[in-house]
């Protein structure tokens, strides 16, 4: 798998389904880490992913602790609208991990001040939105990916 697609307690179902038809065309593993807002067959989530999410390579986690024990060493990339540098300018490699948070509030503040080094964004150029949808973020920045590693 060439990248990691890393979706730290997901809200919305639609935004979840709409990530693994993506992880899945982009040829991503995408880890689920709990609680999330939403239970796993929940209809707006297979709707999105339609028929698609038997196929998909998928790893759930029972909470962010689990998620950082099992995946310590792994490179990783940290998305946040907090970010100091630019999502063009992760240092993209096959098994890279992408960290976003939920759709309230992101990642965690403990996240984003332990990972300072490894926290990008997506410019945004009006002040009038403080973010973009979860699943439009994780596009822009999977075949931004994609594009550096191939």
């Amino acid at each position: 798998m060439p990248l990691n697609i890393v979706l730290i307690e997901p809200e919305i179902p639609n935004n979840t389904g709409n990530i693994g038809r993506l992880a899945l065309g982009a040829g991503a593993h995408l880890h689920l880490v709990k609680p999330f807002g939403f239970e796993i067959d929940d209809n707006r989530l297979k709707r999105a992913g339609l028929d698609y999410w038997q196929h998909l390579e998928i790893t759930y986690y029972d909470s962010v602790d689990d998620f950082f024990r099992i995946n310590n060493n792994k490179p990783m990339a940290f998305l946040s609208s907090h970010g100091s540098k630019q999502h063009w300018d992760i240092p993209f490699t096959d098994n890279l991990f992408l960290v976003f948070g939920k759709e309230s509030a992101g990642l965690p503040k403990t996240l984003t001040d332990k990972h300072a080094n490894s926290l990008y964004k997506i410019p945004l150029h009006s002040k009038h939105i403080r973010s973009l949808n979860l699943a439009n973020a994780v596009a822009i920045v999977v075949y931004e990916g994609i594009r550096h590693i191939k």
